[in-house]
């Protein structure tokens, strides 16, 4: 993802993709963040299969590296896009990721879990925050569930403000590899 001279060309699919609205307010993107699932970059409403994204990504993020940064990643849609009664499934959370580097790099607070869409095609939003200061143990801790989670709410508690960049792909169930007879 790049942030582009038009803002209106970067917050567009988001807008579309009911991404802003259903888990972000309206925000200026001023970070650089690329998500890659080997070699698959994602792009705001590519579409990747489970197999592909059972693994976290790769997320690099532009920035000082005196500056830090939580990386969440949510499913609106669960357990139905018609129905999302547990909206949102936290499926990720990475903290204290300094500037200039990935992820990786971070305190991961929530492991990561795949996408595994039981019906429907289902949307899966990276946001990304930048920090005021270190968060420590005592500051951030993952939710009791995954089910029912809040982006903003997870936000206005540790005192993100609105995100600096935000992707998110589809995902829906596989088929069933046929069965194989001898």
């Amino acid at each position: 993802m790049h942030v582009p001279g038009d803002m209106a060309a970067y917050v567009d699919p988001l807008v579309l993709g009911r991404v802003i609205g259903d888990v972000v307010d309206m925000f200026v993107p001023s970070v650089v963040m690329d998500a890659f699932f080997g070699s698959m970059h994602v792009t705001n409403g590519c579409h990747i299969r489970p197999s592909v994204s059972a693994n976290p990504p790769h997320v690099t993020i532009s920035g000082r590296c005196r500056q830090l940064y939580t990386l969440v990643m949510t499913d609106p849609d669960a357990p139905s896009p018609s129905e999302p009664s547990m909206r949102e499934w936290v499926h990720w959370i990475v903290v204290n990721i300094p500037g200039g580097t990935a992820a990786t790099e971070g305190k991961e607070v929530v492991a990561y879990m795949g996408p595994r869409p039981p019906v429907d095609i289902h949307r899966y939003i990276l946001v990304l925050f930048q920090q005021k200061a270190v968060l420590t143990d005592g500051e951030v801790e993952a939710p009791p569930l995954r089910a029912n989670f809040n982006t903003r709410a997870f936000a206005q508690q540790l005192d993100l403000g609105l995100p600096v960049a935000t992707v998110y792909f589809n995902s829906q169930k596989e088929p069933a590899a046929p069965n194989r007879r001898r």
